[in-house]
């Protein structure tokens, strides 16, 4: 029965679409943290040599910080969501090509399936748009392309590739598994006489201006925006040592519990099943074509190592592993692909149900989306906020801005350790109106004690967010109680 619906020449189609219709079910939510924090930087962007971003720190890209711009001021702060359903429609329509690339017309419809099924779990994330659901339909089509691009020994199609490869760097700096694939691809099939070395050369040669022109358009814009190079670097990759190095250093119990939940994930959407099931028969696929089978299974590896040097482990770090995912499914026998796919389904559905009676119940917890807008009916013109422990999302829906640089727990903690910024803001002229005590003062360091004592020299209780947390007014400023009507 669900291969002959499956085995429908409306099958893609239907599939791209019910994606796109899924995921535009976000734009009934709010803002999340990370998009938020997102938005607030591309807002206040004011690049100069000390700063890649001006007001607020962000460890991304600039080409993302630049899409959340545009998106905003097309639609607000939620048009990023309706670019992220066009993502994941674009997604399942490139599934479906690579699976004709790589196997026949069935896999095809079986992939764009799986694709559909992995972008609307609500498992992973469905309603958050950050830079790997952009990423995704430009991975796969760097994939797809360099196989074009060793089928028909072309260089527009590598060139094209390197460009696409090059893109999802600027989406997020991790994603670098579609050039692995590409590189392992062309290097494997010359080395099983499918290219001759000319061939090799030529085509890696294009890949590899493709893959230069989005870096060096970045580097262009910084040297022409003021930017300090170094300083490029740290935002974009040097943060990513001083964070390990917090993350090291601090308690290990909510990282290993998110490590184990994500591990869940994987299992409970297919993930797992099909990398297993691919992996399990490596031998067989690499009889049938060896470079096409080691440009997959480095893909997949540096995609594991990649979502494990995270640190994190946030639930859509698994979006990481969606290409290689695609791949395996496109590349595995008919059996398996009809016992695995319909489990993949099934469990998108089922988690989808769920989540649209959670919702609808009233019980989503959205504390600080409440708290933000019991600020902004209470604050007046000028006024600013902090909020101690970063959450991005209550500032956004405040519409205040921060004094405070870090919009995040984690370059707060990296960058301002002994709260030595924080302090002085409290002491300093710039001291906000409004302060929110998401987290204690002293959760990451004791010198939040000192913190606390400074606060309460300065500030005055006035009321409490969602969850009990503490809001303090500036002393001698006279604004009413905020009052959030919490949800959950």
């Amino acid at each position: 029965m669900i291969p002959r619906l499956v085995d429908s020449r409306w099958t893609v189609a239907v599939a791209a679409a019910l994606a796109c219709a899924v995921r535009l079910l976000g734009l009934a939510r709010p803002v999340r943290a990370d998009e938020a924090g997102f938005e607030l930087v591309a807002r206040s962007w004011h690049p100069n040599g000390g700063s890649l971003y001006g007001a607020y720190f962000v460890d991304r890209p600039p080409s993302l910080i630049a899409l959340y711009k545009v998106s905003d001021a097309i639609g607000g702060s939620l048009a990023i969501r309706v670019l992220g359903a066009l993502a994941c429609a674009g997604l399942v329509l490139l599934a479906a090509w690579l699976g004709r690339l790589v196997a026949d017309e069935r896999s095809a419809r079986w992939t764009a399936v799986a694709a559909a099924a992995l972008v609307s779990t609500p498992a992973i994330d469905l309603v958050a748009t950050k830079g790997e659901v952009l990423a995704l339909p430009v991975l796969l089509g760097a994939a797809g392309l360099a196989v074009v691009a060793v089928r028909d020994r072309a260089a527009w199609p590598a060139f094209a590739a390197g460009v696409l490869a090059g893109l999802a760097l600027g989406l997020k700096q991790n994603l670098a598994g579609a050039a692995v694939f590409a590189a392992v691809l062309f290097v494997g099939s010359a080395l099983a006489g499918r290219l001759v070395r000319r061939d090799l050369v030529r085509l890696g040669a294009v890949a590899l201006t493709g893959f230069a022109l989005p870096v060096l358009a970045t580097i262009g814009w910084a040297l022409a925006a003021g930017v300090r190079l170094h300083t490029l670097w740290y935002g974009v990759y040097g943060f990513r040592a001083d964070a390990s190095a917090v993350l090291g250093d601090g308690p290990a119990e909510a990282p290993t519990r998110r490590a184990l939940v994500l591990l869940l994930i994987l299992a409970v959407t297919g993930i797992a099943a099909v990398l297993a099931a691919y992996l399990a028969r490596v031998p067989s696929h690499w009889r049938q074509d060896p470079a096409l089978t080691a440009a997959v299974v480095a893909m997949i590896a540096f995609d594991v190592l990649a979502l494990a040097l995270g640190g994190s482990f946030w639930q859509d770090y698994a979006l990481g592993l969606v290409p290689g995912t695609l791949l395996a499914v496109a590349l595995l026998t008919v059996r398996w692909r009809e016992r695995l796919v319909p489990l993949m389904v099934a469990s998108a559905v089922v988690c989808m149900v769920g989540w649209s009676v959670w919702n609808l119940a009233g019980q989503q917890e959205l504390d600080e989306h409440d708290t933000g807008v019991a600020l902004e009916e209470v604050a007046e013109p000028g006024d600013t906020l902090a909020v101690f422990g970063g959450r991005a999302d209550l500032q956004l829906e405040s519409g205040m801005p921060s004094p405070y640089p870090y919009l995040w727990s984690l370059p707060m903690r990296a960058l301002d350790p002994d709260l030595a910024e924080f302090r002085a803001m409290v002491n300093g002229p710039d001291s906000p109106t409004w302060l929110v005590e998401w987290w204690p003062f002293d959760t990451w360091t004791p010198e939040g004690e000192a913190l606390e004592r400074d606060v309460e020299k300065r500030y005055v209780e006035h009321g409490t967010g969602c969850g009990d947390r503490t809001i303090w007014l500036l002393e001698g400023v006279d604004r009413p109680v905020p009052e959030p009507d919490c949800h959950g």
